[in-house]
């Protein structure tokens, strides 16, 4: 089949099908989508609830617990433990199936009327305050973090140990502030970097230990601003900028940024890859279009799988652990195999369409919160050749009575649920930070919108009066109520945090752990890939800021090599093809 263009239903922008997508959909008996794959992830990335907490009443035992949903979603929100026994049983819940009445309307009201637990997290041992996590210990405040200990303020932290205020890392120990970072012990503000340590905001550097204000070192020791120094002479100058000091961190993180302005950054971050495009994408074959994946096979448009392995995926969101032949799913994995139209289902579950929390299930179709069970319709329990039957059925009914969204668009068999039916309202999901709008913007849309409360506190200090040094703190502090510096919200400091800081003299932070999380993920690029050149001009970049250190191929002539970057123009980074970058790579 040869290439196709379509106008998507929600932006009105055109896109491109391929003859390899159309292979794809054609071994996943789907159609062809209707909406971009931006709108696409836009509406997958809706029905995320990544860090918002809300105080609910527990379903079964009416005590305040709390949940990813809020009051204002209608759920019934319980504990993981409560959700797992025994007496309940979610196919008392069970329905036929009304061939009047809208498919996606039936299963939005099902979807109110069975129990889901609330934090969705297994395996958690004194991790309380984590969601959307599995198999964490003595771990405070992370998210879409698996199999890690004694971590806090993370998101997609896995496989690590001692970690504070990380995002989207694995196997690592003892570090601060990092973010895509792997093989890391002692890393502090540093960025896309891996099997290294005791690096200070340092970028794209490899096997590197002891450096400063770096960026794209292969197995260095002693640099600071990629200027060799003997070992003594380093720790010198590391113990003049007192990064003991906020004032000494801030200074530093400046500088270290205004350097990074003036090297170049290749045009996509990742290592060992074939035939693959995409930011964040490591050690991958055959991977385009996608972000933050690792490890994966023939997949494309996929985002945030970071645990691997998984393949032959295409519009698959969050989490991964060996997922196979997905299509339009978020928030599923662990051993799960052939799931369409899917979300927040896992483990080892295979063969579901349109299915919402479900748990070891197979063979479902528009099923929520079911545990080990198989040919199942609106939890309704059917025989196995009846439950093919009405599939077939129901999906001719999706055809011929579609839901139509407040915006006009078409939402027939083959479609992921529209965004207006998220449980979370807009400005709560993983959505708002890749897609942010107005409140007034996303009502607009029919989108929901639900504010987080806040509880009152009696702010006893500022930030601006936190100790100079970290070794002027004392724990007298863990008693303070902290005014962030930026949002003047209310924080604390725990003593585990406390006791990190001092272990590895970092300051007291002057901003509260949200604040924190959003500075970080300012160095996140968006999903949005751009057609763009190389910028080495000859002896120097296009903008005259760097002096290569090398003769290129290319001689003094402009490089004429195209790529898809996800590094817009606008960022200001300047930016090298593979071959331009590793001549510079020293």
């Amino acid at each position: 089949m040869e290439d196709q263009t379509k106008i998507c239903q929600n932006c009105k922008n055109k896109f491109n099908i391929e003859p390899d997508d159309f292979s794809f959909y054609e071994k996943m008996k789907v159609p062809a989508p209707t909406f971009c794959y931006l709108c696409r992830v836009e509406r997958r990335l809706a029905f995320r609830n990544e860090r918002k907490f809300f105080r609910v009443k527990d379903a079964f035992t009416g005590l305040d617990i709390f949940s990813l949903y809020p009051p204002e979603s209608g759920k019934k929100s319980v504990t993981e433990e409560e959700w797992h026994k025994d007496n309940w049983n979610e196919l008392d819940y069970g329905r036929d199936y009304d061939f009047s009445i809208n498919f996606f309307k039936q299963l939005y009201k099902l979807e109110k009327e069975v129990p889901i637990f609330a934090l969705r997290v297994e395996g958690m041992i004194n991790s309380s305050y984590c969601a959307n996590a599995s198999y964490l210990r003595n771990t405070y405040l992370c998210f879409n973090s698996n199999t890690s200990e004694s971590c806090m303020y993370g998101n997609a932290v896995d496989y690590s140990k001692d970690c504070v205020d990380n995002s989207h890392v694995n196997h690592m120990e003892r570090c601060y502030e990092c973010f895509w970072m792997q093989n890391c012990y002692q890393c502090y503000f540093t960025i896309m970097s891996a099997e290294s340590r005791n690096l200070w905001f340092c970028r794209n550097c490899l096997g590197c230990n002891d450096c400063f204000g770096c960026t794209n070192l292969r197995k260095a020791s002693y640099y600071i601003f990629n200027k060799q120094y003997s070992k003594e002479d380093y720790f010198s100058e590391i113990e003049k900028m007192k990064l003991d000091t906020i004032s000494g961190l801030k200074k530093a993180r400046e500088a270290a940024r205004n350097f990074w302005k003036t090297q170049p950054t290749k045009y996509q971050h990742g290592l060992k890859n074939i035939n693959s495009t995409g930011s964040y994408v490591t050690n991958c074959k055959n991977v385009n279009d996608s972000f933050l994946i690792r490890e994966g096979e023939n997949m494309r448009y996929c985002q945030y799988l970071q645990v691997p392995k998984n393949k032959d995926c295409y519009d698959t969101t969050a989490w991964g652990d060996n997922m196979e032949m997905h299509y339009e799913t978020c928030l599923c994995g662990e051993n799960s195999y052939n799931l369409k139209f899917s979300t927040d289902s896992w483990p080892n579950c295979k063969n579901l369409e349109y299915c919402i929390s479900c748990f070891s299930t197979s063979d479902c179709f528009a099923c929520v919160g079911l545990k080990k069970k198989q040919y199942c319709i609106f939890n309704k329990q059917y025989g196995k050749d009846e439950y093919f039957e009405m599939v077939e059925k129901i999906k001719k009914q999706m055809d011929d009575i579609p839901y139509v969204d407040k915006k006009g668009s078409v939402y027939k068999y083959g479609e992921f649920f529209p965004i207006e039916l998220s449980p979370f309202g807009y400005n709560n999901t993983t959505s708002f930070q890749y897609f942010p709008m107005t409140k007034v913007k996303a009502e607009e849309n029919g989108y929901p919108w639900i504010e987080v409360p806040r509880g009152k506190y009696n702010i006893t200090k500022k930030a601006l009066e936190l100790p100079y040094s970290i070794n002027d703190a004392d724990e007298s502090i863990l008693d303070d109520v902290i005014e962030c510096n930026n949002c003047k919200n209310p924080y604390k400091i725990l003593e585990d945090e406390f006791n990190f800081y001092k272990k590895e003299k970092i300051p007291l932070p002057d901003l509260c752990d949200e604040c924190r999380f959003r500075r970080r993920i300012e160095d996140r690029l968006k999903f949005q890939l751009y057609d763009r050149s190389c910028m080495c001009s000859g002896e120097k970049d296009a903008t005259g800021k760097y002096k290569n250190t090398v003769k290129h191929v290319h001689g003094d002539n402009s490089c004429e090599e195209k790529f898809k970057t996800g590094y817009g123009s606008e960022r200001g980074e300047i930016i090298y093809c593979e071959k331009c970058y590793q001549q510079e790579v020293y």
